[in-house]
């Protein structure tokens, strides 16, 4: 069977610059290779395919004798193993950083960064506070140092990869570096773990940390305390602790970014006379006039009684909404006054209830059909 095109394997131009090339075979690579197609056998033959292209037209001198011969010019050029085409390995290095998560790790890997989840109330988001957490770390085992060997003994190097940790499994052109399987890694074989560590190295000891909460934090917002993550390598650095604030709901007030909201409950007499209220807000008492005929559901802004912004030195409102109540447990003369006033009202809602006098109005045109004829009246305009 005849083999493919190589610029069509990669499907680029013939006059494709190097960046084009190596672009296009990257975007394969990570696409078909093995390790992220377990499942697809033809995945591995497409890997392959688009590594012989792209190990010939990376390579000046190979890519000039496959213009000129086809792959004639080129037998034997790209069959073995190994990385013959100028700049491969700065390919390699790149696409396998792409698919496996950052290239080559230079030095001691640095601690895992961690995240402690903080619940406060709605008053220490808005005003600020310091508060303390317990919080579990790992640490060298001070019995044995580290080593993981039980004191007196030594940890021996790992026969399978030499202490590197790693074996090099070859695949077609590639040499993949997987985690050694006799040490797991640690490049050290243990054959007395040390009885307080069981041969980590680390043990799991528990610090006290202040952590202070600006004012102004919400939920979903992270506090970051730089070194107080997860243990690095030796000679590499922890990782940070993340603390995620999550406030609690509070009883009277809800809250969206800098702005506050509450409901009040407010007396049927006050809504129709007007008056003055007290409304709690999250830095003391403030008072609040009601206008006469006041509707339920109505709302109120109180200006620089909301949040203040952790990103800003804005001030957010507080909003209260009104919810007229219904007097209950009336008594027999207190009916008997209710009863009166509303057949003073009576024969008067266009004066006194504009709300009830309309909709009465449009529920009597529904039934007579007044509202049809009305319809008709102005399509004839």
């Amino acid at each position: 069977m005849s083999k493919r095109d190589y610029y069509e394997i990669l499907s680029v131009a013939r006059n494709a610059t190097e960046q084009d090339i190596k672009k296009a075979y990257r975007k394969l690579a990570m696409k078909y290779h093995p390790d992220r197609n377990p499942d697809d056998p033809d995945a591995d033959t497409k890997f392959k395919e688009a590594t012989e292209a792209y190990e010939v037209l990376s390579d000046q001198q190979k890519r000039a004798a496959y213009d000129q011969f086809g792959h004639a010019g080129v037998q034997g050029g790209a069959q073995g193993g190994g990385f013959g085409g100028a700049g491969f390995g700065d390919a390699f290095s790149d696409i396998f950083g792409d698919i496996f998560g950052g290239g080559f790790r230079k030095g001691p890997r640095a601690g895992d960064d961690m995240q402690y989840d903080l619940e406060i109330t709605l008053e220490q988001a808005v005003n600020g506070t310091e508060v303390d957490i317990r919080i579990p770390y790992e640490d060298t085992c001070d019995a044995c140092g580290g080593s993981g060997a039980e004191p007196g003994t030594t940890a021996q190097t790992c026969p399978t990869c030499g202490g590197e940790g790693q074996v090099r499994i070859q695949q077609g052109f590639f040499s993949v570096a997987r985690t050694c399987p006799t040490c797991h890694g640690r490049g050290k074989i243990i054959k007395s773990p040390c009885k307080k560590c069981h041969g980590d190295g680390v043990v799991t000891k528990h610090k006290t940390l202040s952590v202070k909460i600006p004012a102004g934090v919400d939920s979903g917002d992270r506090i970051r305390l730089q070194g107080e993550g997860g243990m690095g390598e030796p000679g590499a650095p922890r990782g940070n602790l993340y603390v995620r604030v999550r406030v609690k709901r509070h009883a009277i007030f809800q809250r969206d970014g800098d702005t506050l909201f509450c409901e009040m409950p407010l007396s049927f007499a006050t809504a129709t006379l007007g008056g003055e209220i007290e409304v709690p807000s999250l830095n003391g008492k403030a008072r609040l006039k009601i206008p006469a005929g006041t509707q339920s559901g109505q709302r109120f802004k109180l200006a620089g009684k909301g949040v203040k912004s952790v990103r800003s030195s804005r001030v957010g409102d507080l909003i209260c909404e009104v919810n007229i109540e219904t007097p209950i447990n009336l008594t027999s003369e207190q009916k008997a006054l209710l009863k009166a006033f509303d057949d003073s009202l009576h024969g008067k809602h266009a004066e006194h209830s504009p709300k009830s006098h309309s909709f009465f109005d449009a529920v009597k045109a529904f039934f007579t059909g007044d509202d049809d004829k009305d319809a008709g009246a102005k399509d004839k305009k």
